[in-house]
């Protein structure tokens, strides 16, 4: 019963952590716009003397100007007069006269014209459509329509921002809005995006030839995905390791010192250390998890011919896919997951806790998926970029063309442990792509393919 009123209590501070959360970002929200009345007012305040003034400038200007054409036209018409006296013998016609109407002027509609200046007509807000909106493929499209037709819009703006905040957008996120401008139709998709965060928010306005109207109620769309990055700090002294990117350094290490070589051990100490980060991270019940593993104390973690480096996240439930792509001339490299355990002198494919695709372009070229040290020729040619797909409950792993998502290999097997996205790399270098939802074309083929139960792998095994 202690237990369960616990667990209430819990519930209830969670609860009430959240509505707080809530109830601050409301709070902000209004001051924020409390500011920004405040602010905007004082502007169009400014702006709507400006264009009187302006006015009042070009009235005063036409006045000036037509009171000196009407002294003008008095002038002359005198003139005429006065030098016609002294040629009263010659004729009695006076050369002009006293009528002046043809100076007159009727500003009635003018009149009218200023007597009609309004505000410019704002378009409504538009409102977007978040049952049409879609995320798919790395892509987001987003659907709205207006609340009442107006013909008189000329195009649409689009706001959108990546945050990790779920629910309606902050005042002061870490990100900032982005801006697509000049859309023509109610819809629009952006495409490439790379999602590095759990959520992006989304808001749009109307514009016609004068005007933009009010943003639309801001949409929160989920962009979740897979992210990590080479991990340096525990590659192999050789590897030249960026966030995403490594390179093979034959250099690497050199002048270092060579104490630790006698005090490998086989890499017991590490492995104790491994051990205790496969304690970390909590994976959820409803999505796949991913947990970022702790940096070990030092650059020995792989060494002799184990040019390897791992991802920094580890895998322990749910679907993900990543990319990797070879330089120009790389020799040989392989690309996979594998257990966190993994042995400090271990070469990918050669353990049955690993499992890759490896490619050899030296002295003899190759192309063979890779597990407990048997291997498999594939008989396609090597893309230049490869998707790899794992499903760490489906206990599957797949290598994909990414550019055709032509299937290369499949492995099917059980993982019993976390996995970590796993490199090996010689005389080249490999870039690498995350973020990544899985493809549509992949998800396809793996309802495909579990629907037939069959798999294209003869290497398939139980890892223990």
């Amino acid at each position: 019963i202690e237990v369960q009123h616990l667990e209430a209590l819990q519930r209830i501070i969670a609860t009430l952590a959240n509505k707080n959360e809530e109830l601050h970002n409301f709070i902000e929200t209004l001051s924020h716009l409390l500011a920004g009345v405040q602010v905007n007012s004082s502007q169009v305040v400014s702006d709507l003397e400006e264009e009187f003034d302006t006015l009042f400038s070009i009235l005063e200007e036409s006045k000036e100007s037509m009171t000196n054409t009407i002294k003008q036209e008095q002038a002359r018409k005198s003139h005429e007069l006065v030098t016609m006296a002294p040629a009263f013998r010659l004729t009695m016609k006076p050369k002009a006269t006293d009528n002046m109407t043809h100076l007159m002027v009727d500003f009635s509609q003018e009149r009218q014209l200023l007597q009609g200046l309004r505000f410019l007509p704002v378009p409504r807000a538009p409102e977007i459509e978040v049952q049409d909106c879609m995320v798919l493929d790395n892509a987001v499209t987003v659907v709205w329509r207006m609340p009442v037709e107006d013909s008189k819009i000329d195009h649409y703006i689009l706001e959108y921002r990546k945050t990790n905040h779920e629910g309606l957008p902050r005042v002061k996120d870490e990100r900032c809005w982005e801006l697509v401008d000049n859309i023509k139709s109610t819809e629009h998709t952006l495409t490439g995006l790379k999602f590095d965060s759990k959520f992006m928010n989304f808001r749009v306005r109307a514009c016609n030839k004068a005007a933009a109207g009010d943003y639309s109620d801001p949409v929160t769309l989920e962009t979740r995905a897979f992210n990590f990055d080479f991990d340096s700090s525990s590659s192999h002294l050789n590897l030249k390791v960026e966030e995403c990117s490594v390179e093979w350094d034959p250099q690497g290490g050199k002048g270092l010192d060579s104490k630790v070589k006698g005090k490998e051990n086989k890499g017991s100490a590490h492995l104790t250390n491994l051990k205790n980060m496969t304690r970390s991270g909590t994976p959820s019940p409803k999505r796949g998890s991913t947990t970022r593993s702790p940096a070990p104390r030092g650059r020995d973690r792989f060494t002799g011919e184990s040019y390897t480096v791992l991802g920094d996240t580890s895998i322990d439930s749910g679907q993900h896919y990543w990319e990797v792509k070879a330089l120009k001339d790389c020799k040989s490299y392989s690309v996979g997951v594998a257990f966190k355990n993994l042995g400090k002198f271990d070469q990918l494919g050669k353990t049955n806790t690993t499992w890759c695709i490896h490619i050899n372009n030296w002295l003899q070229n190759s192309f063979a998926a890779k597990h407990n040290n048997k291997a498999k020729s594939l008989d396609v040619s090597v893309p230049e970029r490869i998707g790899v797909y794992c499903d760490f409950d489906g206990g599957q792993l797949s290598f994909y063309n990414a550019e055709s998502k032509q299937l290369l290999h499949t492995f099917k097997t059980k993982f019993t442990q976390p996995v970590v996205p796993a490199f090996m790399v010689w005389c080249g270098g490999l870039s690498l792509s995350t973020g990544l939802q899985v493809p549509s074309a992949v998800r396809s083929f793996q309802k495909t393919e579990n629907g037939l139960g069959g798999s294209n792998s003869s290497l398939n095994s139980m890892a223990h």
